[in-house]
Formats: structure tokens, C-alpha cells, sequence
């Protein structure tokens, strides 16, 4: 496909469709920002879209799945006006006061510019792992859990999303194994009641994947524990990773500052070492990394872009 350059100027341009991107979009919006709003996906909601169920979002007693909740969020931001695109952004120019935001269907520019590109699942990086990726090993339960109706799986991770993932995968699978490094989990309290509650979960204590096999489809993993060393090898139809994310960042290198993972950093007002640039969610060095920090990020982006703006007509 040829690229059209495109010569129109936004105020504001967000990368990254999900909570943090989009709460950016319907803040900029309603402040009568001209924003357009780059995602790399055909659909908005980054990781939140495989979320069956949330609960610790505020404003909903009994939950709300992650793809009923997108898709408010959006609904209220084209309400607002802001412009959605879909399409990869390649690299990013700064040219003076102005942004080139490179697009694999066209380069725009623009005053300011939102990162919120997310992060990404983050691999065991184990032999096998690459080879059998999407023949039994996957990193969404949500996405994958029906196929493994009546059927034993792995579950690698210990934090909230490992647990939250295991305790859906119990809606289908006949036994889980939480493959865990540590001899504690990481989860919240809560989480960490129901896993263990759950007849359907046992935990693999101080252990890691040393790596993962199969023919055609994953069949065992190869286990060590950390403390003694030992292998074990346990059968399994699936293994589900939750080991982390990395941040997508990728077209980013050189362009800002980010840590020794990958993530931006950022000031109290979430502008980056360029000027005019902000990022929020989970791209970003932070604390905690929630649907509901994504938001507040985004609105404090938002705003701290429409103040960049002004500065230059005072």
C-alpha cells in the first residue's frame, strides 16, 4: 500500500487504543483538542479486551467484563469527537515544535503527542517455548481456556493476573498446576484465597520452566526446583504463561528516555525528555499498573497536553 503523506495538523495525537489511550481521547475531545487516535489493532482495549471479569474497577458492584467496558469507553469518546485509525505507527520525528508520527498508511503531524502503547506479555524464553507457541502454549486464558475443556494444563506466574487467569481456567480444565519461582505468591489476598481454595489447584512451589515439549502440540514441561536443583518433568496438555510484560516501545528507541526494561519515563506531569511528548498506562515506569491507573493517566496526560498547547498562544 503507498503511504500518503498527510499534511494536516492535529493538536494531539494518542498511540495506543487501550483504557489509557482511550481516556486520553475523550479528555483531549471534550477540551475541543483536534486529537486523532492511532491503534495498531482492528479493535481498541489493548490486554483489557481479554479480561472475562474485573472487579476492582470502580463504579461496578457486580463487575464488568474487559470488552464491555472498551467499548463504553470508546462509545463516550467518538461522542466527544475524537478520531480513531488503525494502523501501526513505525517511528516518531520531531521537527522544532512539530511531531511526524510515522503510519504504515501515512505520516501526520501534530503539536503533542500521547504514548499509550501498553506492554506485552513477556516469554519463559525456554526451549520449545518458540516452536509451540499457539499449539498449547498460550499467554491468555480468556482467549484459549475453552480448548482446554477436560483437560489438564500449567499455569506459570503468581501475580494477579496469573491468578485471576487461573481461577477462569477452572471453568474448563479437569486440573491446574500453578508452576510458581517463589514459595509465596505475589497475587492480592483475595486472589490467593479463592486459588487455594479451589479443588481444581495445586501449586508447584520454588520452581521454574527449564523448557516446554511436544510433537505437534505440548505434551510435558520440564520443571527445576530453584532450592535443590532437582528436574521433574510433569504431563500436561497446555501451559499458560503470566510471567511479567514488556513494554511496546519498539518504535520509541532513541527517540526518548526509557529504563533498563523499556518502559518511559516520565515527570509528575507525564511528559517524557521531548517536549510535548506524554505517555501513561502500562508503558510507563510506575508502581502499579491497573486498568484504574491507566485511566488517571490518561486524563492527567490529556490535561498536560492541553496545557503544552496553550503555553504557546500566552
Amino acid at each position: 500500500m503507498k503511504k500518503i503523506m498527510n499534511r494536516e495538523t492535529y493538536d494531539l495525537i494518542i498511540i495506543g487504543g487501550g483504557p489509557a489511550g482511550l481516556t486520553a481521547g475523550l479528555y483531549a475531545a471534550r477540551a475541543k483538542l483536534k486529537t486523532l487516535l492511532l491503534e495498531k489493532l482492528p479493535l481498541t482495549g489493548g490486554q483489557t479486551i481479554n479480561a472475562w471479569m474485573l472487579e476492582n474497577y470502580p463504579g461496578f458492584p457486580d463487575g464488568i467484563s474487559g470488552p464491555e467496558l472498551i467499548k463504553k469507553m470508546e462509545t463516550q469518546a467518538r461522542k466527544f469527537g475524537l478520531m480513531i485509525k488503525t494502523g501501526e505507527v513505525n517511528e516518531i520525528k520531531v521537527s522544532g515544535d512539530m511531531k511526524q508520527v510515522v503510519h504504515e498508511e501515512g505520516d501526520y503531524f501534530c503539536r503533542t503527542i500521547i504514548v499509550a502503547t501498553g506492554a506485552s506479555p513477556s516469554r519463559l524464553g525456554v526451549k520449545g517455548e518458540k516452536r509451540l507457541i499457539g499449539k498449547g502454549i498460550s499467554f491468555c486464558g480468556t482467549c484459549d481456556g475453552f480448548f482446554f475443556k477436560d483437560k489438564d494444563v500449567v499455569l506459570v506466574g503468581g501475580g494477579d493476573t496469573a491468578m485471576e487467569e487461573a481461577l477462569f481456567l477452572t471453568r474448563f480444565v479437569r486440573k491446574l498446576s500453578v508452576v510458581h519461582r517463589r514459595d509465596s505468591l505475589r497475587a492480592t489476598r483475595i486472589l490467593q484465597d479463592r486459588a487455594f481454595e479451589n479443588d481444581k489447584i495445586n501449586f508447584i512451589w520454588d520452581t521454574v520452566v527449564e523448557g516446554i515439549e511436544g510433537e505437534k502440540n505440548v505434551d510435558k514441561v520440564i520443571l527445576k526446583n530453584v532450592k535443590t536443583g532437582e528436574i521433574s518433568v510433569e504431563e500436561t496438555d497446555g501451559i499458560f504463561v503470566f510471567v511479567g510484560t514488556n513494554p511496546n516501545t519498539q518504535c520509541l528507541q532513541g527517540f526518548i528516555d526509557l529504563d533498563k526494561q523499556g518502559f518511559i519515563l516520565t515527570n509528575k506531569n507525564l511528559e517524557t525528555s521531548a517536549p510535548g511528548v506524554f505517555a501513561a498506562g502500562d508503558v510507563r515506569k510506575k508502581l502499579l499498573r491497573q486498568i484504574s491507573t491507566a485511566v488517571g493517566d490518561g486524563a492527567t496526560a490529556a490535561f498536560a497536553a492541553e496545557k503544552y498547547i496553550d503555553s504557546f498562544h500566552s
